[in-house]
């Protein structure tokens, strides 16, 4: 089932439900969409309820203005009352952990267990902001050419998932949505000091050769949570470790969900 939520004074969110059981909500990453789960939510939905949403500025939720991840942390929120989940467990990938980290401070009680793909919790770099910046700007003034879409696709996907589908996804994305998404990331509050405030249990699963996240950010995660249940290193994989290696990806996420559910 495919439906949207409309967010008071933001925008308007569209998702997907499928599947029963023990729910899962996905979040994906900057650049991406709620398509990107479609190997976890193959497996997993015979046996879960799985949720995938597209976060603003992405996919079919149209950006509305300037906000945060303490917004996007709301939306989350806002989605699992619209769909009556009351406690869930969250999976989120690089930008889609940052707003799951928040989510899970806001309102520990929503979830059974948080799993942080791909992500970190402090800012972005100078060099990588200047970076993603300049990006963005040629991206609006003069839209996405095949230079840049190889450059984004190389950093998220690596050698090892189909370009071109996600290329044609970016051909089509609205480029001042982009273009905000990136400025939230680059100017998003560091969380490190706060991640011990996150009560619920953590797994924390990270590409070996994510070359836009280092594994050093994925170990400072699970030094820095109150119950953490584990880093998984998934060999050779990019930053979407999930859609490079969905079956060692989803293993760990059905595993985790046994424990916690």
């Amino acid at each position: 089932m495919t439906g949207t939520l409309a967010v008071p004074g933001g925008p308007v969110l569209a998702y997907e439900d499928v599947g029963d059981g023990p729910p899962i909500v996905f979040s994906h990453g900057l650049f991406m969409d709620r398509t990107m789960f479609a190997p976890q939510v193959e497996a997993l939905s015979a046996a879960h309820r799985c949720v995938t949403w597209d976060e603003r500025g992405h996919g079919d939720t149209v950006w509305s203005g300037p906000f945060d991840y303490w917004d996007s942390a709301r939306d989350l929120l806002g989605l699992l009352d619209h769909l009556g989940l009351d406690r869930v467990v969250h999976v989120g990938m690089s930008q889609g952990g940052i707003l799951g980290q928040r989510a899970a401070v806001l309102a520990p009680q929503r979830f059974a267990g948080i799993v942080l793909l791909d992500t970190q919790a402090g800012p972005t770099l100078a060099e990588g902001a200047a970076r993603f910046t300049a990006l963005t700007e040629r991206w609006v003034d003069h839209g996405p050419d095949e230079h840049t879409l190889t450059w984004v696709a190389d950093l998220i996907l690596g050698p090892g998932v189909a370009h071109e589908p996600w290329k044609r996804r970016w051909r089509r994305a609205d480029p001042v949505g982009l273009r905000e998404a990136v400025r939230t990331l680059v100017s998003r509050d560091d969380f490190t000091d706060r991640l011990g405030e996150i009560t619920p249990p953590v797994l924390v699963v990270h590409g070996s050769a994510d070359a836009s996240t280092p594994l050093d950010r994925a170990e400072g995660l699970v030094a820095g949570v109150a119950d953490s249940r584990g880093l998984v290193v998934v060999d050779g994989a990019p930053h979407a470790a999930n859609l490079s290696h969905p079956q060692q990806v989803t293993e760990a996420l059905a595993a985790f969900m046994a424990e916690v559910s």
